[in-house]
Formats: structure tokens, C-alpha cells, sequence
């Protein structure tokens, strides 16, 4: 389907809003501390603070420009708060109060009228009006002065990257690590704010792209420091509806307690305050704009807050850790306390659901047992050794085949497995008190590593097989962004065969991009996994993640919902080819010439395109009502056919028989298993390279390093598709017959009879056609 990476707005709908608006302030803190901020009525904001140390901060910040929204929907740039006032109303408690030394502070960053960066400091106290803990606050910018009393320094307000307000507890002490008995908790809410004077408002994107059928996947981890509102504008603007895939992330969202000079996840399960607050403003928010969030919670927890015993660990002890930085740690389905943990935790997801009237959507992220990089399987926390037997044996690698023990010991691990997200299941059932949906997704690249053809044993248990859940959800970023698509279609057939999941109980998440660098490149494959999904079926698909989306601008366009004239018939021009058939490759050169009469030449085009007349060859009356009907079929030039050079059909010279070596398509590389038809002319270190979309396909015989090879196919576009991905390295060749992907020229064919029958040909003119591959 059609998509684009917005990098700005080129005339798409604006509006405008209050500078300052609620919703698109954000926070910023230091772990383990947590702060969120949500503005669920118009013009007020609220932050609430969970603190575990004396020197923590939350930052409650307002940028000139906007970094967190996608392209078309970002407000504009606006660095100038000259001659503008900000006024708020401000409540709060459990924080350091305004007349209070390091209390709240207003930090401008920016550059003074010299161009040289700055800080200013600006004491909220300075401009209040009340009490330490509601006051009328008052900001004109350009009155503005910088220290703890005044007069003070003035603020230049005319270039400013942004501006933050500081929130600490009341016994804040600077870089104090000394901790708290308990959670701390505290929480403002600025209501009632309007900006005025010069520059109040800011353009801002209003794109409200139709609906093009795919959902949103995002995650807390990712946006814990956004309001949800903010999010939903954004879901809602670029076009996605229905669902929302939700995953409650492994970091910012638990309640952490003391263990042994440690903090760690409460084992109740209970969320932090300011998570609480945030998922419980974006669930209303969520039913309000009729969307339907399924809540997603995974095995993994940040390593530096995950009980030592809850992890799963190797035979030698090792701990499994994913490769994100902080790392997390897997929880063992072993172990009864962690996985009460998940339960209890889902319980109060489910009642926040309930408690804003949404169905019960619940999916379970990838359970699984780890593998470290070295291939050791994480089977061995002391409550797994328990579960198995108390003294299972060891499997010290992952790869290859495994003996019958080993192979008995992943049987009994993925049953364990299956158990555990049984157990999840019917908790989430129970807290829904009603219908629940239960979602299961797996990540094909982790389980079904082909390096490891037994670990499917473990990580994909019989357990699961429908009707288990009620959806089986796949994801496969890695293979996907490399292009390895035979790995793929392994994994769909051996989800199929071993769970047997039917296709309209099945979603699929495609994405995502990782480093921006890659966006060009990774962004095309997503979008094609989307619709190779809809083709196999799959409706209900998911675009990983929505930071990503907003960072590059993807966006996704709806079909068109006319319907469209067929492009292409894919059957033969009907009549033979005359001797005196016309055939004119064509290419694209700018030529410049220099004041000194040297030339500079562009090739535009790196292939030619071809024009035909075959007028020529039409031989009688009986041919030309041949002609018109065919003429008349394709709607003049509306619709494309095909047709055979009478100069060039071949991949052995023009005309040859082909043979299985003609053309060199590619170089095998383990991973790539789609390789585009070509045609090569001339000789030297850069031939000219013609795409070859409309093979004939009883023709086409593949080498794979000088072997023939069988296990092929041909997909639309003149790709061959390899079951198995060619090995490093090898040769992948290919002979064939082909034709040329045509239309007529033009709308109109001019045909006398009388200069027919004088022996005059007409003139069918007919044009390549370039297909989009």
C-alpha cells in the first residue's frame, strides 16, 4: 500500500492552539523515581511524583520545538516569548513548597541577545500570589528576572530551546542519595492556563488521514513522559482506529519496595502512583475516542528492580539479560512469587480497564524461556531445577540436535511455560468479571532460531495450540527488516502446524525501526509486511511502535476506495508480430554544454524504456477487428498486456534458447531468499541492468552454485522466492523467456479501410510500461 516518511508539513491542514497547551507539556526525572503527567480536562495539567531519594528532581518541561510528534501533526517552532504572559493556577502537595528554598523553579534555556547559551532561574515564588501550596502564578517573559530574590537578573526571552518546571520533595537535598523509609509521593496541578500578550498561539498539524485499516502498537516505556492525550491526537490523526496494542512495558511502571538495601518490585503487584494515574487517564481516554486498548503485559522486568530469585539463570547461574541497555531480566515461569506478581499486576490493569467501561483485551508478550548469545538455555533458577525433578540435566548449548534427556527436559519446560500463561489467563478472566479476550504473542526470531531446531520444545509448547487463547499474535522484526523472508514463512508454517491457530484468529506486528539511519531502507519492508499480512489473511495488524512513527514520519495512506481500473491483464497481445515491426529503446540524458564546448551529460534513467508500433504487422480485416476488439478490452490505454520483442525475448543473447546459467541475479548471503529477474547488456565493470517482471514462468530454470535448483517460486514481479535462503556466497543464476509489460500509447487508433486495402499499415503505437516491484 501506498506510504510516506513525512520530514515536514508541505501544505496539509493546521490549526491553532493556546501556546502552552496542557497536553503537550512532558516530564523528565532520574530512575528510580517516576513522575506522569496527564491533562484530561481542557487547560489543566497534573503531575504526579513518585520519589525514593532526597535528590531526586522531576523536570515538568515545555520545548520551542516539538521533538515527540509526528511531522504533520508538530506544532510549529516558535523560540520568541517576548512580550507574552503565561498564568496558571497552582495546587499542590507532597512537594516542596514555592516560598521554600529549591522550590519550584522555572529553568529557561536558551541564548542571550549576544548568541551566547544561557540559563536562567526564575523563582515561581517571585511571581505568586496566595499561599506556598495554591497561588495565582503569573509569567510576563519579558519581565522576567533570573535568582532567588529580586531585582534580579533579567531573562532575554527572544531564543529559547525550552523551559522546565523543578518538582522534589520536601526534604529535597541536592545529589542526596540517602533514601526514603518509603515511597514518597507528591503531585501538582496547574489549571486554569492561558497564554496571552504576543505569540499566545501556535500553528500546529491537523492532518485526520482516513482510516487505512492498520492499528497502533505502542508501549509506557517508550512514552511514560507524554500525556496521553497527546498520544490518542496523534493515533487518531495518521489514520489508525479499532485497536490499540498497549504493552505496559518492563520499567517504569511497578511500585517498588525494600529488599535488603535493594529496590525492587513490590510483590503485590501494585502499580506506582503516577502509573496508576497515567493508565487510568489513558483507558478513559481511549473509550471516550472509541478505541479499544488491549493491555500488554511480558516476562521481562528491569534487571536493577527484579528480585534475584524471580530470574531465570543458566546451569551455571548466570542470569538471563535481553541486549536492550538497561537490560532486563526474565522472569521464571517457575517461580511462584513472580508469576503471582504478573497476576496481581494484571488484576489491577484489568480493573482500571473495567473501571473505564472498555472491553477486556489482554495479551500476554512473550513468554519465554531465555537463551544467553552463547546458546545456554536459562532453565536453572532454583525453582526450575524444583519443578524438574531437582536434578535435570544440563544442556549446555542450545544448538544443533540434543539427546533424548535434554530434548525430555525443553518438553517439560514448555509444558511449565504453558502452565504459567494458563495461570495469567484465567487471572485476567477472573478480575474482568465478565468476557475477557486473552492474546498470545510470540517472537519467531528468539523461538524458532533455526540454529536451534529444539528450542521450539521450550518457547512454542504444545500447551498453547488452539483454542488456548483466543488470538495468537506474531511478531518478526528482525527477519523482516533483513529481508529474511524464507525464515518468515518457516515460522508462519510451523506456528500453523504445531498450534494450528486459524488465520482469522491470528494478528501480526510489523516493524520496527530501531536507528533512524535505517528508516529509508526498514520503512519499505514494514509497509510490505502489512500487506503480505492481509494477503495471508491476517486482519488484525499492528505498525511497532508509535515513537518510531513520530520519529520518521511514516505514514500509512488508506486505498482507494473507488474502484480503480485494473492495471494489468496478464495475457498476450492476441496478434503475430510483422517483420516490419517498430521497436525504439529510449533513455533519459540531460546534456550540458560548457562555454568551452565540452559536454556534460546526466543519465536520468538507469534503464531504457521501449516504444512499439506494431501496425505494420496487422496483415487483414480479420486481424483488425482482432486489433479493435483487443483495443477496446483494454480500454485504450487504461489497462496493460503483454508482448513479445521480436528482438529481444530471451536471457541468452537476444533470441537464444535459455539456459540455467544466462544471468547472474544475485549473491547468496544465508539470510536473502528473494532475488529480482534481470537481464544484463554489455560487457565491463557496470553493465546496464534491465528488471525483468514478466517472465514466462514454464521457462525459468535456476542454478544455485552450479547446481540446479527446485526449491523456488515464482512471486509476482518476476521475483524468485527460495524456500531456503541460497548459502553464503553462492551463485544464484537463471535462463529464461520473457516479455514486455506494455499498454497502448494513446487513447485513439486511427484505421481507414480504404488505406488499409491500398496497402497502407496503421500506426498502433504501444509504451513500456515501468511496474512498480
Amino acid at each position: 500500500m501506498a506510504f510516506w516518511l513525512a520530514r515536514q508539513r508541505h501544505g496539509q491542514e493546521t490549526e491553532y492552539i493556546q501556546r502552552f497547551d496542557p497536553r503537550f507539556w512532558t516530564v523528565n526525572f532520574p530512575r528510580p523515581m517516576m513522575a506522569a503527567a496527564v491533562a484530561e480536562q481542557a487547560g489543566t495539567l497534573r503531575v504526579d511524583c513518585e520519589f525514593h531519594h532526597r535528590g531526586e528532581l522531576c523536570g515538568l518541561i515545555w520545548e520551542s520545538e516539538d521533538r515527540h510528534d509526528h511531522p504533520l501533526l508538530a506544532y510549529s517552532c516558535d523560540r520568541d516569548y517576548s512580550r507574552t504572559t503565561l498564568r496558571f493556577s497552582w495546587r499542590s502537595s507532597g512537594l516542596m513548597p514555592l516560598d521554600q528554598p529549591h522550590g519550584p523553579t522555572l529553568t529557561i534555556e536558551g541564548r542571550d541577545e549576544n548568541g551566547d547559551n544561557r540559563v536562567w532561574y526564575v523563582r515561581l515564588w517571585n511571581y505568586a500570589q496566595g499561599t506556598p501550596e495554591n497561588a495565582e502564578i503569573v509569567l510576563p517573559f519579558s519581565q522576567l528576572e533570573s535568582g532567588y530574590g529580586l531585582p534580579g537578573e533579567p531573562v532575554h526571552p527572544a531564543d529559547v530551546d525550552r523551559m522546565f518546571i523543578s518538582l522534589v520533595p520536601p526534604a529535597y537535598e541536592p545529589e542526596s542519595d540517602e533514601r526514603f523509609s518509603g515511597p514518597a509521593n507528591g503531585y501538582v496541578t496547574l489549571s486554569d492556563i492561558v497564554c496571552e500578550g504576543d505569540r499566545p498561539m501556535l500553528e500546529i498539524g491537523d492532518v485526520m488521514l482516513p482510516p487505512h485499516g492498520e492499528q497502533m502498537a505502542t508501549a509506557y516505556d517508550d512514552s511514560y513522559n507524554l500525556t496521553p492525550e497527546r498520544i490518542l491526537r496523534s493515533i487518531r490523526g495518521l489514520g489508525y482506529r479499532g485497536r490499540i496494542l498497549h504493552y505496559v512495558g518492563m520499567s517504569h511502571f511497578f511500585r517498588l519496595e525494600d529488599d535488603g538495601g535493594r529496590l525492587v518490585a513490590a510483590a503485590d503487584g501494585i502499580l506506582n502512583l503516577p502509573a496508576f494515574r497515567w493508565h487510568r487517564a489513558f483507558f478513559r481516554a481511549c473509550a471516550a475516542m472509541d478505541y479499544a486498548p488491549i493491555c500488554s503485559l511480558s516476562y521481562e522486568l528491569l534487571a536493577d528492580h527484579c528480585p534475584d530469585d524471580w530470574q531465570q539463570r543458566t546451569y551455571s547461574g548466570e542470569a538471563g539479560r535481553t541486549g536492550w541497555e538497561p537490560p532486563s531480566a526474565l522472569l521464571s515461569p517457575a517461580n511462584e512469587t513472580a508469576m503471582g506478581w504478573l497476576r496481581s499486576t494484571a488484576g489491577y490493569l484489568v480493573g482500571l480497564m473495567r473501571g473505564a467501561g472498555l472491553p477486556i483485551l489482554f495479551q500476554i508478550g512473550e513468554p519465554w524461556w531465555w537463551v544467553t548469545s552463547d546458546g545456554k538455555p536459562c532453565l536453572y533458577d532454583a525453582a526450575a531445577v524444583a519443578a524438574f525433578g531437582g536434578n535435570p540435566p544440563i544442556i549446555t548449548s542450545m544448538h544443533g540436535n540434543l539427546p533424548p534427556d535434554q530434548t525430555a527436559l525443553l518438553d517439560a519446560a514448555g509444558a511449565l511455560l504453558a502452565q504459567s500463561t494458563h495461570d495469567l489467563a484465567a487471572a485476567v478472566r477472573t478480575a474482568a468479571k465478565g468476557p475477557a479476550e486473552i492474546l498470545l504473542l510470540a517472537f519467531t526470531p528468539t523461538i524458532l532460531d533455526p540454529e536451534m531446531p529444539e528450542l521450539k520444545r521450550a518457547n512454542v509448547p504444545v500447551g498453547w495450540a488452539y483454542p488456548a487463547f483466543d488470538r495468537l499474535q506474531l511478531e518478526d522484526y528482525d527477519w523482516l527488516t533483513e529481508g529474511a523472508d524464507a525464515r518468515r514463512r518457516m515460522a508462519y508454517a510451523e506456528f500453523d502446524r504445531r498450534l494450528n491457530y486459524p488465520a482469522d484468529r491470528q494478528d501480526y506486528l510489523s516493524g520496527f525501526v530501531l536507528d533512524a539511519a535505517d528508516a529509508e531502507e526498514f520503512w519499505v519492508r514494514i509497509d510490505a509486511g502489512l500487506d503480505e499480512a492481509a494477503a495471508r489473511g491476517i486482519s488484525q495488524r499492528f505498525v511497532w511502535a508509535f515513537p518510531q512513527i513520530n520519529r520518521d514520519g511514516y505514514t500509512r495512506l488508506a486505498p482507494n476506495q473507488d474502484n480503480p481500473v485494473q492495471a494489468f491483464d496478464d495475457i498476450m497481445y492476441p496478434l503475430p508480430l510483422g517483420r516490419d515491426t517498430r521497436v525504439s529503446p529510449e533513455f533519459s540524458t540531460t546534456v550540458a554544454v560548457t562555454a568551452s564546448g565540452h559536454e556534460r551529460r546526466n543519465s536520468l534513467w538507469s534503464d531504457a524504456r521501449l516504444r512499439f508500433d506494431v501496425g505494420p504487422g496487422i496483415r487483414s480485416e480479420a486481424e483488425l477487428g482482432t486489433l479493435i476488439s483487443f483495443f477496446r478490452a483494454r480500454r485504450g490505454a487504461a489497462r496493460g498486456f503483454r508482448l513479445q520483442d521480436p528482438f529481444d525475448f530471451s536471457s541468452n543473447g537476444m533470441t537464444g534458447n535459455p539456459r540455467s546459467d544466462d544471468q547472474l541475479l544475485g549473491i547468496g548471503d544465508g539470510v536473502t531468499s528473494g532475488f529480482e529477474m534481470a537481464k544484463f547488456y554489455g560487457d565491463g565493470e557496470e553493465p546496464q541492468r534491465r528488471r525483468i517482471t514478466r517472465p514466462r514462468a514454464e521457462t525459468i530454470m535456476v542454478n544455485v552454485g552450479s547446481a540446479p535448483a527446485q526449491n523456488w517460486s515464482l512471486q509476482p514481479g518476476g521475483i524468485l522466492s527460495f524456500d531456503e535462503a541460497p548459502p553464503e556466497g553462492a551463485e544464484v543464476r537463471a535462463g529464461f523467456l520473457f516479455d514486455v509489460p506494455v499498454r497502448f500509447a494513446e487513447d485513439q487508433i486511427d484505421i481507414s479501410s480504404a488505406s488499409f486495402a491500398a496497402g497502407e499499415a496503421p500506426s498502433v503505437p504501444m509504451v513500456e510500461i515501468r511496474e512498480a516491484v
